[in-house]
């Protein structure tokens, strides 16, 4: 289950966001699955929360697009943690047409526990 963080310049249309907003559950989704947790490409409610932000007037951010991924740590995925990055960020970069992508994934020690 990735909590995706997404932070958009000023120069981020509406239009790109949406796109974000549809393409990123699946595409994080498919870059983290591991053997704890595969996934079969049927998302549920809790299996992917993206969550969007705006530049404030203090901050210093100087690319287009900050994907920030939060997922919990397994041996399988953070092995090759390089690969899954570079899978989320062709996943953006052919999704909206943008200069400046990053993407940062994070494998915390962590449990979770929903609501059925």
């Amino acid at each position: 289950m990735p909590l995706i963080d997404v932070t958009c310049s000023p120069d981020i249309t509406d239009d790109a966001r949406r796109t974000l907003a549809r393409v990123l559950p699946d595409a994080v989704s498919k870059a983290v699955e591991c053997l704890d947790e595969p996934y079969d490409g049927k998302l549920q409610p809790g299996d992917a929360i993206i969550r969007f932000h705006d530049v404030g007037p203090f901050d210093r951010f100087d690319i287009d697009v900050l994907i920030e991924v939060r997922s919990k740590w397994f041996a399988d995925r953070a092995e090759d943690r390089e690969r899954r990055v570079a899978q989320i960020h062709d996943a953006v970069a052919e999704s909206i047409q943008v200069d400046q992508v990053g993407v940062y994934l994070s494998l915390p020690v962590a449990a979770w526990e929903q609501t059925e």
